[in-house]
C-alpha cells in the first residue's frame, strides 16, 4: 500500500455518486411530470387550432352567404371567357392583341344582342305579354281535352288560372316597386353588367398573363400540371357552352319555322323557349322545352298540339344522332344523373348562375380525372359474362 492514501478515500466518489444519482421513483417521476407537461401543451395546441378551424369555418360561411351574388358573377364571367378564348386566340395567331381581339369579340356580341332586340323585341315583347295572358286558358282547355279524351280527372278550377285585368291590377299595386325602386334596381342590373363585361374583358384579355402569374408562384413539376388543368378548362367548359349555344339556336330556329307553319301563335317566344330549355336544362328540359308549344298548340287546336309532340320527337332523334355528335366532338359526355345532379347544387348554391355554370365545372372535373386518373383492369372473378379479357 502506498503511503499518504487514505484506505477509505476511493469509498468517497462512490458514496456521492450514489447519493447524486435519481432512484427510480425519482425518474416515475420526473417523467409523469414531464408527460404532464407535454399533453397540457397538446392539448392546448389542439384547442387553438379546432377554435381557428371553427372561427375560419364560420368567417367561409359568412363570406359565402354575403359574397354569393360575387362569386356566381365570377364564374360567370370565367365562363364567358374560356368560351371566347379559342376566337381570341385565333386574332392572336393573326397578329392582333389580345386586348382588341377581345374588344372585336365583345362589340361583336353586343351587336347582336342590339341587333336581335331592334328586329325582333317588339314582336317577342307582344307576343310573350299575349303568351302570358292566354296561357291559363290554354291550359285549362288542354286539361278539359286530356279529361275527355283519356277518362282523367285533373282539376280545371278556372278561378285559380285565370288572368284577369282586376289580377294583373291588384298584382301591380302590391308588388311594384315605387320610382326610387325601379330607378335603383335599374342602376343595380347596369352596373352588374359593366361588372361581368369588365371581369370578361380582363379574363380573356390576360388570361395568359394570370396564367404565367400562377405558375411562377410553384415549381416546375405543379408548373407543367397547372398548364395542363388550365388547357383543359378552356377547350372543355368553352367547348361545352359553344356546343349548347349552337344546338340551343338550331333548336330555336328549327321549332319556331315548324310552329309557324302549322299556325301556333307566339312562335318566337315558344322557340326561344324550346332552345334554351332542351339545351341548359339538363335530362327534364327536353321534355319541359316541348310542353309547353304542345299545350299551346292544343288550346287552339288539339291536333296541332300531337303535330308538336311528334315533331320534338323526331327533331330529338335527329339531334342525339346528327347533330349532337358532330358539334359535341371536342367536349365531355356527361352523365344524364350527374349533369342533373350538378345542376341542383348549382342552382341551390347560387341560383340559376349556379344551374349554367355547374355542368361546365363537371366537365372540367371529370376531364381532370380522366387526365389523372388510372383504371386498373377489373379481376376474373368481377368481370361480366361474356366480356373481353382486355376491357
Amino acid at each position: 500500500m502506498s503511503e499518504g492514501v487514505d484506505p477509505g478515500g476511493p469509498d468517497v466518489p462512490k458514496a456521492a455518486a450514489s447519493e447524486s444519482a435519481p432512484t427510480t421513483d425519482e425518474l416515475a417521476s420526473s417523467f409523469a411530470h414531464e408527460s404532464r407537461r407535454a399533453y397540457t401543451r397538446w392539448l392546448r395546441l389542439a384547442i387553438i387550432y379546432v377554435l381557428l378551424a371553427v372561427a375560419a369555418y364560420q368567417m367561409s360561411g359568412w363570406l359565402f352567404h354575403n359574397l354569393k351574388g360575387f362569386l356566381g358573377l365570377l364564374f360567370l364571367a370565367w365562363l364567358a371567357s374560356v368560351t371566347m378564348e379559342p376566337v381570341v386566340d385565333w386574332f392572336e395567331r393573326k397578329g392582333l392583341r389580345r386586348g382588341a381581339g377581345t374588344d372585336i369579340v365583345l362589340v361583336t356580341l353586343i351587336v347582336f344582342a342590339i341587333g336581335f332586340i331592334a328586329v325582333f323585341g317588339a314582336l317577342l315583347a307582344e307576343q310573350l305579354a299575349q303568351l302570358l295572358t292566354a296561357l291559363p286558358d290554354a291550359l285549362a282547355r288542354a286539361t278539359d281535352w286530356a279529361n275527355q279524351t283519356f277518362g282523367t280527372e285533373f282539376a280545371t278550377d278556372e278561378d285559380l288560372i285565370t288572368i284577369t285585368p282586376e289580377t294583373i291590377k291588384d298584382l301591380a299595386q302590391r308588388y311594384t316597386p315605387s320610382v326610387i325602386g325601379v330607378v335603383s334596381s335599374l342602376v343595380g342590373v347596369v352596373f352588374q353588367a359593366l361588372t361581368l363585361l369588365l371581369f370578361v374583358f380582363y379574363m380573356s384579355a390576360q388570361g395568359p398573363q394570370l396564367r404565367r402569374t400562377i405558375s411562377s408562384w410553384f415549381p416546375a413539376r405543379q408548373q407543367a400540371i397547372i398548364a395542363t388543368v388550365w388547357g383543359i378548362s378552356v377547350e372543355k367548359a368553352g367547348g361545352y357552352v359553344v356546343s349548347r349555344m349552337i344546338l340551343a339556336a338550331i333548336s330555336a330556329v328549327a321549332t319556331g319555322i315548324f310552329l309557324m307553319i302549322i299556325g301556333v301563335p307566339y312562335w318566337l317566344p315558344l322557340a326561344i323557349w324550346t332552345g334554351i330549355v332542351s339545351q341548359f336544362i339538363p335530362t327534364l328540359g327536353t321534355y319541359l322545352a316541348i310542353a309547353l308549344p304542345a299545350i299551346i298548340a292544343a288550346a287552339q287546336q288539339p291536333l296541332d298540339g300531337v303535330w308538336v309532340i311528334v315533331f320534338g320527337t323526331v327533331y330529338q332523334q335527329v339531334e342525339n344522332y346528327l347533330l349532337a355528335p358532330r358539334i359535341t366532338a371536342r367536349t365531355v359526355s356527361i352523365h344524364p344523373a350527374v349533369a342533373f345532379g350538378s345542376a341542383i347544387v348549382g342552382a341551390s348554391l347560387f341560383g340559376a348562375i349556379g344551374a349554367l355554370v355547374s355542368i361546365p365545372i363537371v366537365a372540367v372535373i371529370q376531364a381532370l380525372v380522366e387526365t389523372y386518373g388510372r383504371r386498373y383492369e377489373l379481376v376474373t372473378e368481377q368481370r361480366d359474362v361474356g366480356e373481353p379479357p382486355g376491357e
